[in-house]
């Protein structure tokens, strides 16, 4: 083959891959950055921005859903974290990513049920059109996003997981979520700033 030709074949086959493949893992926030708010329907059919929240120190936005097994082993650790951080200034923010039309289950109705069976303590939204999930770089439910805010803004202060055992709570080592918000709220230095967030992919 001449090597002209074979040229045109790789540019080809990159030209193709940049369309075909799906965005990096690397697309979305980094730590630092500024996270825009957003306006999302609420499961009692009222919307709910961050700015909203015209007392709050941070917000603890969570990507999750009503099916997959990692969401749901997590459920009760993110209802604790809410009743326990939204009195100190940090709500959850739950929001789902998922698009129903790909996943029936993921229907507004069906997350009403949900939150009504749970007894969610915070809004649990609905990412229509799928924009919030790809412009914060959710990967997985759930995925979590810490965030200060701040004179300049919210401030992404936390990536990942919510900690290091998403099937024994009880044999948790390492409270990822917890320990950035403690450390945020007394100013000091998040230890642990990035962790790969476990769970099913979303289902754009």
């Amino acid at each position: 083959m001449k090597p002209l030709k074979i040229i045109f074949l790789i540019v080809v086959v990159i030209t193709n891959s940049a369309f075909t493949f799906p965005s990096s893992i690397g697309d979305g926030y980094e730590i630092g950055d500024k996270a825009a708010d957003f306006k999302l329907k609420n499961i009692d059919g009222k919307t709910v921005s961050l700015s909203d929240y015209k007392d709050a120190k941070g917000f603890l936005v969570v990507f999750t859903c009503n099916t997959c097994p990692y969401a749901n082993a997590y459920e009760e650790r993110i209802i604790a974290l809410d009743k326990k951080y939204k009195l100190k200034g940090v709500p959850v923010i739950a929001i789902n990513p998922n698009n129903p039309s790909k996943s029936p289950e993921e229907s507004f109705e069906q997350m009403q049920e949900r939150a009504a069976n749970k007894g969610y303590t915070f809004p649990y939204l609905v990412d229509k059109g799928q924009n919030i999930s790809p412009l914060y770089g959710a990967q997985r439910t759930p995925h979590c996003f810490l965030l200060e805010k701040t004179s300049n803004g919210n401030i992404v202060k936390y990536i990942g997981a919510i900690d290091d055992n998403y099937q024994d709570e009880a044999a948790v080592e390492k409270a990822y979520v917890a320990n950035a918000i403690d450390a945020m709220l007394v100013g000091e230095e998040i230890q642990i700033k990035n962790t790969k967030a476990i769970g099913c992919s979303i289902k754009l």
